[in-house]
């Protein structure tokens, strides 16, 4: 079984209310319906408009993230799935992914294809060309992981490793990492930096992370997109 994220850019003049009900609807079933073993649809909708952190560097800035897990990512085996979202997206680049997940989502479970509580920061990340793809990869989960986990709010996260672009002219990203926050750090600097009603911890705790993400580029070329998590079925149950 093999993971492929797909990224998604808004239709032009297309509602970001309308689009969701799209990809959580027709397009979520779809998916479905062809027989995906796992699906997952996180979007960019009304309910994180007022997220503070967000980052872009790529503009228009993308979405939508839509997680597949198929049989294979050969062609032939894809044509069905990317046929499903090219209708509901001014752009779609897909990535051959290895999923890591050091902190797996128990505390919110929503029921399928139901939106998950608080909501999800999508980064996507760029090595630089300083670091060998060991060293990054070794700074990024072997030092950055648990860092994060603890300076954070975080009650689940995510790592995708880039293997390679499945689609033409997609965008170089080396990562793509989820992180799920409870609703209060949408808009609350201390709430997200785990330090409720302590500015000290929140220096330190925002200084920390700050220091770990340039260690491996995290801090540079980067896009953080806040959206909404929804999961219509799981690869593990």
């Amino acid at each position: 079984m093999e993971k492929v994220v797909y990224v998604l850019w808004r239709p032009e003049g297309e509602s970001v209310e309308v689009w969701t009900d799209r990809l959580t609807g027709d397009v979520a079933q779809a998916l479905l319906d062809l027989g995906v073993h796992g699906l997952q649809v996180n979007v960019a909708d009304d309910a994180v408009a007022a997220a503070m952190v967000r980052l872009v560097e790529i503009d228009p800035q993308m979405e939508a993230v839509v997680s597949v897990w198929v049989d294979t990512v050969m062609d032939r085996a894809r044509q069905p799935v990317e046929a499903a979202l090219a209708p509901a997206a001014s752009k779609v680049a897909g990535y051959l992914v290895t999923e890591s997940t050091p902190l797996r989502n128990t505390a919110r479970v929503a029921s399928p294809g139901e939106r998950t509580d608080g909501f999800a920061n999508i980064a996507f990340l760029r090595r630089p060309e300083r670091l060998t793809q060991a060293a990054w990869l070794d700074a990024w989960q072997n030092g950055h992981s648990q860092l994060a986990i603890d300076v954070q709010s975080t009650f689940g996260y995510t790592q995708n490793v880039v293997v390679r672009a499945l689609t033409d002219d997609a965008p170089p990203f080396d990562g793509i990492v989820e992180e799920l926050f409870p609703p209060e750090a949408l808009t609350d600097l201390h709430a997200f930096f785990d330090a409720v009603g302590d500015d000290e911890k929140l220096t330190r705790n925002m200084t920390a992370m700050g220091e770990s993400t340039a260690r491996f580029g995290a801090s540079e070329s980067i896009d953080v997109v806040p959206t909404s998590r929804y999961v219509f079925t799981s690869p593990i149950g």
